[in-house]
């Protein structure tokens, strides 16, 4: 009796189904990542994310400051006021110049009219030659004198606008080195500024390695906010001499990637190749394999479905895993759950904060 009923409700369970709609399977999530090279065969060097420029700023002049206008972090613009001196000195300098400037233009006046006269008796005989060339070379004088004391009076307005130490291009306050009080002298520094635009990782090299590094030598930078993404990127610069308490040689590396998500301060670490061509590796978690031969899941970034992929890997890693052929560095790949996928099946990609990816191959 009971398996009479049994097979009668399996029949009207199947007769249910083949008259209603087919139910859709939701698609499931999967974690991806990009292979990304060995870190076995590469040296990792902590560094901080520095602006590419960052002019030092002092005032042109000597004097007390009495205002600092800005704080380290401080965002500014283009001559945009950063710090003032005691203006009073210069302002009594100015209106020193001012006085001469007024008095050398109130002797011209004076000694042109005496050549005046004096050219005008020249020409009724009434004075002599040397008298007349006496004025001209008065009135001569007087006008050297005014064209000097003027471009003093400049200088001295000047120096009355160099009291306002102001930035010179756009950009953030990296460092501040004076204090409200403090007396500096012309060309102190005051400020570190770091200019808006590019943005390098300064890093420091072992001396006993130095000669395994030179400029545009290919790196990659990962950002400590941002640890399972990579950033192609090159030596610029590396130091002639050695730090004298480290003893290790400073070098600025730039991104070669267009975009970068690189902030002021922030941490980082760039991996530099040992001798040799660095393979790529994935995360243990994206590894399988059937009948001895290991594959790995890869999302095509048309139609976000899954396809098996062989690949030959090398010796295993603590977490990840080299692959020595099979995959490319722009190929994304499910990196957990693996065992439960199928070929051909759709997914949604996400990053390990179950964020949606783009499945964007890298630049």
């Amino acid at each position: 009796m009971f398996r009479h009923a049994l097979i009668v409700s399996l029949v009207a369970l199947l007769a249910a189904c083949g008259k209603g709609e087919p139910v859709e399977q939701s698609i499931r999530p999967a974690m991806v990542v990009q292979p990304q090279p060995a870190t076995e065969m590469m040296d990792a060097y902590a560094g901080e994310v520095r602006a590419r420029l960052e002019p030092e700023l002092a005032f042109r002049i000597g004097g007390k400051v009495t205002k600092r206008l800005v704080e380290v972090g401080n965002h500014v613009r283009k001559d945009q006021p950063l710090a003032e001196l005691d203006p009073q000195d210069v302002r009594l300098q100015l209106e020193a110049m001012r006085a001469q400037v007024a008095a050398a233009e109130a002797n011209l006046q004076l000694v042109k009219a005496e050549r005046d006269r004096y050219k005008t008796l020249l020409g009724r005989n009434l004075v002599s030659r040397s008298q007349y060339d006496n004025a001209e070379n008065l009135y001569r004088s007087g006008m050297a004198r005014l064209k000097q004391v003027k471009a003093e009076f400049e200088v001295a307005s000047n120096q009355a606008g160099y009291a306002v130490l102001r930035a010179s291009q756009d950009g953030v306050i990296a460092r501040r080195m004076v204090e409200v009080g403090q007396v500096v002298a012309a060309g102190q520094s005051v400020f570190t500024l770091a200019v808006d635009g590019e943005r390098e990782v300064s890093i420091s090299l072992p001396e006993q390695a130095y000669e395994r590094f030179k400029v545009g030598q290919p790196v990659a930078v990962e950002l400590w906010s941002q640890p399972d993404q990579r950033y192609p990127g090159r030596i610029r610069e590396i130091s002639p001499s050695a730090d004298a308490q480290s003893r290790t040689f400073a070098a600025r590396v730039a991104f070669s990637a267009g975009e970068v998500p690189a902030e002021l301060g922030q941490s980082a670490r760039v991996f530099i190749a040992h001798n040799g061509a660095v393979p790529l590796s994935v995360p243990l978690s994206a590894l399988s394999a059937e009948k001895g031969q290991p594959y790995v899941w890869v999302v095509d970034p048309k139609d976000s479905r899954l396809k098996r992929t062989a690949v030959r890997i090398g010796a295993y890693a603590e977490n990840s895993v080299p692959v020595l052929d099979g995959l490319q560095a722009q190929d994304w790949v499910v990196a957990a759950g693996v065992q439960v996928l199928r070929e051909g099946q759709q997914v949604r990609p996400v990053d390990r904060n179950n964020r949606t990816v783009k499945l964007a191959a890298k630049e």
